[in-house]
């Protein structure tokens, strides 16, 4: 048995310079089913789809991720950002509209037909439109819902239907990057808050629903990540941290590598916090 999956692995290394799971139907023969190859995904590329990777906290993700050596593709609304990212990183690139099921669905699709499964799903896609209640559209809140909330779903349910239709794995993990909002607030942020709210209950869910299908379902909730290089960061913001300092995507992105990992299976329906420790503050005014 190992030797014919040995010999199975450098005949398609040698081929291709990869192990993909098409070179593994195509190279194995014999009584030995060619997805026995993927039980350890850890000592191959895995294969990797991220939305809302062109900037920001999804950009230091992609970039994690295409350093492991993973097999990295993002979608993104902003074209621009979205090939730049894709050059300096080696990740590919889909441009599409997350509030557009059709499009998101499709993205999904092709990246079965070409990878033969996706092995980790990184929903990060949002946005934060913060204003007053009286100022904020229903049509406002519903984009929001659209773009935080509704993908997660959608990319859960694809992997499931995909697995359900193609045969089980053993391996699987999805990420969804929630907010330290979806349990405390200012005013104004209730779209916002309502998205990362139902995240925080939808990442539960799925943990127990997709428990069968060997995937495990955990969010991260950031608190002040610094994406905006044109903001400038003062002492007293540092300082306002236990940690002493504001984040960066990369501490979000090694927390990704972390739940990743495949022996941190134990480690599901979570919801990790990296903040600093900010909400473990008790503030009272002075």
């Amino acid at each position: 048995m190992f030797q014919v999956l040995a010999e199975c692995i450098l005949r398609g290394v040698a081929s291709s310079g990869s192990l993909t799971e098409k070179s593994a139907t195509e190279f194995c023969s014999g009584d030995q089913p060619a997805l026995s190859l993927w039980k350890n995904p850890k000592s191959m590329k895995r294969r990797v789809f991220v939305t809302g990777g062109a900037h920001g906290i999804g950009k230091g993700i992609v970039e994690a991720f295409a350093r492991q050596g993973d097999e990295v593709v993002f979608c993104d609304l902003d074209p621009v950002l979205g090939t730049q990212t894709a050059a300096e990183t080696g990740a590919q690139f889909c441009q599409l509209d997350v509030t557009d099921a059709v499009s998101l669905e499709r993205c999904m699709r092709e990246l079965f037909d070409t990878w033969g499964d996706i092995d980790i799903l990184v929903n990060n896609v949002g946005i934060s439109p913060f204003k007053p209640l009286t100022e904020l559209s229903i049509e406002e809140f519903d984009r929001v819902i659209a773009t935080n909330l509704r993908p997660v779903f959608i990319t859960s349910r694809q992997l499931v239907l995909h697995r359900q239709q193609n045969g089980n794995r053993s391996y699987g993990r999805i990420i969804n990057l929630c907010s330290t909002r979806y349990l405390q607030s200012e005013a104004g942020t209730e779209a916002y808050s309502a998205s990362k709210g139902g995240i925080y209950s939808l990442t539960h869910s799925l943990a127990v629903s997709l428990a069968p299908f060997h995937i495990t379902v955990n969010a991260i909730a950031p608190g002040w990540i610094h994406v905006r290089e044109e903001e400038q960061l003062r002492p007293e913001d540092h300082a306002f941290h236990p940690s002493g300092r504001v984040g960066t995507p990369e501490d979000i992105a090694r927390a990704c590598l972390f739940l990743c990992d495949e022996a941190n299976d134990f480690l599901n329906g979570q919801t990790l916090t990296i903040d600093g420790g900010a909400t473990i503050r008790m503030i009272y005014p002075e």
